[in-house]
């Protein structure tokens, strides 16, 4: 399914060129993509499934994190609180979620071929010092964004009294969410450093032998 993952992310990243070179503005550029980023993003679930079978070389948390943290932030930030649809945060993790997932599917898909040439794997251990961190700043952002909305509506959020004595408030849940950055972000970031020297200075010592 590689191909076809790195197929829908392409289409992605064309219908985001496509749209800022006709409208000359991110407005509006979530709602024209939302559906097609919904199914392949969902879809995405598939990767967690992959992880566990040994289809792909990852781990089940960093590929669990990774896809639960997004689907959240599909269905229940940007589908969900329409008003934040056309902040320029929203443009800043879409961009970085599409070359992400772009890079790391062209980076399977030829692994697989056995044939890898060297810019995608460089690309692959490389792009993602600045794609991580800009789309966990697109996501937070975000969020921030969304709170006063979700302060003054309320949604989502269950009070007391109720038949099931139970309350949920889900303007604390993202605060709470935003402060679980902290602990999660770096543990992903720097296992990827971990895999980045594993791969690339690997092949420097090996070269240099040569």
């Amino acid at each position: 399914t590689h191909p076809l993952e790195e197929s829908m992310w392409l289409v992605l990243a064309i219908a985001m060129v496509r749209f800022y070179m006709e409208k000359g503005t991110h407005k509006g550029l979530y709602k024209s993509i939302q559906k097609t980023l919904k199914f392949f993003q969902t879809f995405a679930l598939l990767e967690i499934v992959h992880c566990l079978i040994g289809i792909v070389p990852t781990s089940v948390i960093v590929a669990g994190v990774q896809v639960s943290s997004r689907i959240f932030m599909v269905w229940l930030i940007t589908h969900s609180i329409k008003p934040i649809q056309n902040e320029e945060s929203v443009v800043l993790f879409l961009v970085a979620w599409t070359v992400t997932e772009i890079t790391r599917y062209s980076f399977y898909t030829f692994s697989l071929l056995d044939h890898l040439p060297y810019f995608i794997k460089w690309a692959r251990y490389n792009f993602f010092i600045i794609l991580y961190p800009v789309g966990v700043v697109g996501e937070l952002l975000t969020i921030y964004a969304a709170l006063p909305y979700v302060k003054k509506t309320g949604m989502f959020s269950i009070r007391l009294p109720n038949k099931y004595n139970v309350s949920f408030d889900y303007y604390y849940f993202l605060l709470i969410t935003m402060a679980s950055y902290i602990p999660l972000f770096p543990q992903l970031y720097f296992h990827m450093l971990r895999q980045r020297r594993k791969v690339l200075h690997g092949e420097v010592i090996v070269e240099k032998d040569d």
